[in-house]
């Protein structure tokens, strides 16, 4: 399994961004996805979470209301709209793939997640 991330960069607070990452190497549609990020020294912390048809989300509290998960199955593609950026936000942000199809109510930890990307880095000024 690969999963490439992209659409990271560098913004002013208050703007926008939309992450991807596309997905290959076993049937996409069958597996829960999820982001997670990580700032310098700290741990990977669990951002948002779609289940296999998109009909379940969840979010972390800090992002809840300003990022919004999707993903389109025909693409092998999950996507992170995150709106309002703030500069608390500034990490690399990473998809992965889980082992199964559907999300829980508590958000998942790292080691849920089977498949990792390669990240891609968000940087958020003030």
């Amino acid at each position: 399994v690969q999963l490439v991330e992209s659409g990271g960069g560098l913004v002013q607070a208050g703007a926008s961004l939309r992450l991807s990452c596309r997905a290959s190497g076993r049937t996409f549609s069958n597996y829960a996805m999820g982001w997670f990020r990580q700032a310098p020294g700290k741990e990977r912390e669990f951002v948002a979470a779609i289940s296999w048809n998109g009909g379940t989300t969840l979010y972390a509290d800090s992002v809840k209301g300003r990022f919004t998960i999707s993903r389109d199955n025909a693409k092998n593609t999950v996507y992170l709209q995150m709106n309002g950026l703030k500069p608390e936000d500034t990490a690399r942000y990473y998809c992965a793939q889980d082992s199964f199809g559907g999300i829980g109510v508590q958000p998942p930890g790292p080691d849920e997640y089977d498949y990792w990307g390669q990240g891609t880095q968000v940087t958020v000024s003030s």
